[in-house]
């Protein structure tokens, strides 16, 4: 199993809109092999911040790296854009292979 995360650090009183830009897009997730579950995560805010964490798990990371070359992948990230001033800077990808 494969663990697939992108951490963002979004501006405080940014965090409803990139909730919501979540929730309405179209991930194409479900239609991809390998794929098993999806989770955004909202952490703490801190220094004016809020850490959110999008998780994926996957069957492999050939599974998950299929799905980054997918059309379904395209589609799913090429209308994702939040609003000017949500991000304090580039995601972050974190990738894990489960061990237990």
């Amino acid at each position: 199993m494969y663990i697939a995360m992108n951490r963002f650090q979004i501006n405080a009183g940014f965090e409803e809109g990139f909730e919501g830009m979540w929730r309405q897009r179209n991930s194409y997730l479900h239609e991809v092999p390998g794929f098993k579950t999806f989770q955004l995560l909202r952490g703490e805010t801190k220094e004016g911040l809020t850490l959110f964490v999008s998780h994926s798990t996957w069957a492999s990371r050939d599974a998950f790296v299929a799905w980054t070359e997918s059309d379904a992948f395209r589609k799913a990230h090429g209308d994702a854009r939040s609003p000017q001033g949500t991000l304090a800077g580039h995601p972050v990808f974190e990738g894990f292979e489960v061990v237990l």
